[in-house]
């Protein structure tokens, strides 16, 4: 009994590893430009640019007055299946990539230092590059089912801006290879493994303490601050490594830095407004 209890763990990730390093699929991925679906920059901006001005166009059209029945029914229908997705898709990419850096790596400092010479966007590393980036296209239903229910809280310029221009970072990630990806793609898909597994509460109904949803905006502000910690390895890499030819994708990390910088400004306000005490005990704010 103890051999065969001893051995599930291990076929366990046998199993994990198979399909979600080892699966043909996973392991030969290449990110083509213009070729693999979604990776040429018309697509990119295209996508940004067709969300901003469907949210501009929509706004005043759904958010003014109240959300009729059906369109309540719908939203009541849709939102658990939309954030059990995204709660099941984020998990399977923290794991996913976590088993594919460890696997694909050569040395630990290539988790935060692409070597330019020898990296291509290929392999399972880039594979769930690839899917958090299509995630995140998925990610702007979010803004739609917040505009079907008319609810003009939500629909804050911190929730509008940072659903557009994560598309625009993920992007950078494929087609700069951009070094610290593996690290920033698990941290983020496990912060939205616990914030979409709240949401998924919250639109079942289950309501829970404030603190709670403190807790979730806390996570995302925690991120941002890592995200720094790990750059200082990054840029240690890049100037001073050995070899002098520094890390790939730096200028695509520069935008992602002035971009978490903004997201980190924009989150601060947003727990410095929502979590006075006076506005804890009203109804949930969603952030994005």
């Amino acid at each position: 009994m103890a051999a065969a209890g001893a051995a599930t763990p291990a076929r366990l990730y046998a199993t994990m590893r198979w399909w979600l390093v080892e699966h043909p699929a996973v392991a030969a991925f290449e990110w083509k430009p213009l070729r693999t679906w979604g990776s040429s920059p018309f697509f990119a901006a295209s996508a940004v640019l067709a969300y901003l001005v469907l949210t501009l166009l929509l706004r005043p059209l759904l958010l003014h007055g109240h959300s009729t029945p059906l369109r309540r029914r719908f939203v009541r229908l849709i939102s658990p299946l939309h954030n059990a997705f995204l709660l099941l898709l984020s998990l399977a990419m923290a794991v996913g990539c976590s088993l594919a850096a460890a696997a694909q790596m050569p040395s630990p400092s290539w988790l935060f230092c692409f070597p330019p010479s020898s990296t291509s966007a290929r392999g399972p590393v880039f594979f769930w590059a690839y899917a958090f980036y299509l995630s995140k296209l998925v990610e702007l239903v979010d803004t739609l089912l917040i505009l079907l229910a008319a609810d003009s809280r939500r629909l804050s310029f911190l929730h509008v801006y940072h659903h557009a221009v994560v598309v625009v970072m993920c992007y950078l990630w494929l087609t700069a290879r951009q070094s610290l990806l593996p690290v920033a793609l698990v941290t983020n898909a496990s912060v939205h493994v616990v914030m979409y597994g709240y949401y998924l509460c919250s639109s079942l109904g289950w309501r829970w303490p404030p603190r709670w949803k403190r807790a979730v905006t806390s996570c995302q502000i925690v991120q941002f601050c890592f995200s720094f910690a790990v750059s200082m390895v990054f840029l240690w890499l890049h100037f001073f490594g050995a070899g002098g030819d520094g890390c790939s994708g730096f200028w695509a990390w520069v935008f992602n830095a002035f971009f978490n910088a903004s997201l980190l400004a924009l989150f601060l306000d947003f727990r410095k407004t929502n979590y006075r005490p006076s506005k804890l005990s009203k109804p949930e704010d969603k952030a994005h």
